[in-house]
């Protein structure tokens, strides 16, 4: 007896693990492309932070940013009592307070 005969390929057609596998690999994959269709930017073609999803992507407290909006440092929007910040003045503000500190930095 060799080697060989020992050996048992593991494919979908000769095992029921494979194919359990395989097809929570396809759940999987649909369930991720159903998240990804259904993440559309909220308004106007344009994503909005609420002041608790910008305090955990910019790693501040709330009252930094009110702060901050309260200084005219971050832009924002008051829809009704809600504070919203569009994503694209965030990273544009950001950037630009990179650039300030690139050419304070190299002056």
């Amino acid at each position: 007896m060799t080697d060989n005969d020992n050996i048992r390929l593991l494919t979908p057609e000769n095992d029921t693990r494979v194919r359990a596998f395989f097809s929570s690999l396809e759940d999987l994959s649909k369930r991720v492309e159903k998240i990804r269709d259904s993440n559309k930017p909220s308004l106007d073609g344009e994503r909005y932070y609420t002041d608790k999803e910008l305090a955990v992507k910019l790693k501040v407290s709330r009252r930094s940013l009110q702060d901050y909006r309260n200084n005219g440092i971050l832009p924002y929007t008051q829809i009704g009592g809600r504070i919203l910040y569009r994503a694209s003045d965030i990273e544009r503000t950001l950037m630009d307070g990179y650039r300030e500190a690139y050419k304070l930095k190299n002056t």
